[in-house]
């Protein structure tokens, strides 16, 4: 009886496994080189804080200068979270990314490719898709 229930459950575990989309947690280096950006589980979803600055733009603000929020101006751009709420949805992640240098939030789909990270960031019918790479 054991054997058996333990058989199913490895067949269920096994079909559910493969319905899942490719894992995106881990560090990744933006398109534009400038940052590394630290995907981990929040809560029940996935979460992406700024985990190192690469490039830091000369004589730009080093905090999150733009946010519509006044009190969350101050807030340092080393550690700020960009990405959130991003649940598995098909082969994809679906979520928001925050964007500090504009201080907009957009709409999110994040799309595993082999060794590189698909970040599609929408405002209405306007996308835009970047590729970051893995981070050493």
């Amino acid at each position: 009886m054991r054997l058996a229930f333990a058989a199913t459950a490895a067949v269920l575990l096994a079909g559910v496994a493969e319905a899942a989309p490719p894992a995106v947690a881990g560090r990744w280096l933006t398109a534009d080189g400038s940052a590394v950006v630290e995907v981990a589980p929040c809560g029940r979803a996935l979460c992406g804080r700024i985990a190192r600055i690469v490039k830091a733009t000369p004589g730009g603000p080093t905090t999150d200068a733009k946010n519509p929020d006044r009190a969350r101006r101050s807030r340092p751009i080393l550690g700020l979270t960009i990405l959130s709420g991003f649940t598995a949805a098909d082969d994809r992640w679906d979520g928001q990314i925050y964007d500090p240098r504009s201080g907009r939030t957009y709409r999110s789909t994040l799309t595993r490719d082999g060794g590189t990270l698909k970040v599609k960031g929408c405002f209405g019918p306007f996308c835009r898709t970047q590729v970051w790479s893995r981070a050493r």
